[in-house]
């Protein structure tokens, strides 16, 4: 695997190394050890996959509050998304920045966002599956949302949703 630190700390695009043969390919995607060395320690504890119908879904922009954060490691194992984290940590130098990249099933990319992100994403073909590998166990309750067009953070995504829910396109916008 190759670390690419984006210009958010905490946030970091995870590229595999594929080995090839007549039969196909392997790839590694997640091993502790090796994003250890790399200095991002991540050892999920639960695994969750979203599906997505139709191409210009919007999902986002979740977060949980603290002390319930979580870090997740985001993959599209179907199709192809852009994925965004912005960085919501109040102490941070990159406060209300963001950071997005394409991720799809046949680049195999991944993004790894740490913990006082928001995260969402825009599917860019139909049929998406976005695998989630998670620091900690889910906790009700605690989920929260900014809304995907705020201002504040200029997020330039390369379609307008088509399908957003309606919880999604009623958060609001970030106060701090």
């Amino acid at each position: 695997m190759r670390f690419t630190a984006t210009d958010i700390d905490g946030v970091v695009i995870v590229d595999l190394d594929v080995i090839s043969d007549t039969r196909g390919s392997f790839s590694r995607l997640h091993c502790p050890e090796d994003f250890a060395a790399a200095g991002h320690p991540f050892v999920p504890a639960q695994t969750s996959l979203s599906r997505n119908a139709k191409a210009r879904t919007l999902r986002g922009m979740h977060y949980e509050a603290a002390p319930h954060a979580e870090a997740k490691l985001v993959r599209a194992t179907r199709g192809a998304i852009f994925d965004v984290a912005v960085d919501l940590r109040a102490d941070s130098p990159t406060y209300l920045r963001w950071t997005g990249t394409e991720l799809s099933a046949e680049s195999g990319r991944a993004l790894l966002i740490g913990q006082g992100m928001a995260h969402g994403f825009i599917t860019l073909e139909d049929d998406t599956d976005v695998l989630y590998q998670i620091d900690r166990m889910f906790e009700p309750g605690h989920g929260r949302g900014v809304r995907w067009n705020d201002p504040r953070f200029g997020i330039d995504w390369p379609a307008t949703p088509l399908v957003i829910s309606e919880r999604d396109a009623a958060y609001p916008n970030h106060e701090d």
